[in-house]
């Protein structure tokens, strides 16, 4: 299992820090919109490999048979590697390449009609929000994966 997940794991990890990093390189003067819909489809492109980790295992590794609560396992430890790949480059983003973000985002927020106070959240925050941002969906698609993948020997 160690094997399954560091490996479906690192490629979830290279996947999304590559495309933080593209989405970086060409889509500097997006709108913040569409960058969070970036956003989100870059982490979900980096978890589709929780899919294909707990299906390599239960083919490969466990003679064609996953449980239920060993397909979540695995989803989730695999998605910690996105996780915290995309937080750490969250921070570096918040931190260091626009250390403005989180002025210009309460900016949006307040050019499209939102009244309630933001608190005012540091480069660490940030990232602690986009990393269980991150496992929060990992659980997710564990759950539906798990749910498709399970089977029981005979």
């Amino acid at each position: 299992m160690k094997n399954t997940v560091i490996k479906f794991g690192s490629y979830g990890l290279l996947l999304g820090f590559g495309l933080f990093l593209i989405g970086l390189l060409f889509m500097k003067d997006i709108d913040m919109s569409t960058g969070e819909i970036i956003g989100y489809a870059t982490m979900i492109a980096s978890l589709s490999f929780i899919f294909f980790g707990i299906k390599h295992y239960r083919d490969n590794i466990n003679n064609g048979a996953v449980s239920l609560g060993k397909a979540i396992g695995i989803g989730l430890l695999i998605a910690l590697f996105p996780a915290v790949g995309i937080a750490i480059a969250d921070y570096i983003y918040t931190a260091f390449i626009n250390p403005d973000f989180f002025k210009e985002y309460v900016a949006m927020m307040e050019a499209k009609g939102n009244t309630e106070p933001i608190p005012e959240w540091g480069s660490g925050m940030m990232a602690l929000i986009m990393f269980l941002t991150v496992m929060i969906l990992g659980l997710i698609i564990s759950l539906i994966s798990a749910f498709i993948l399970q089977r029981k020997t005979d």
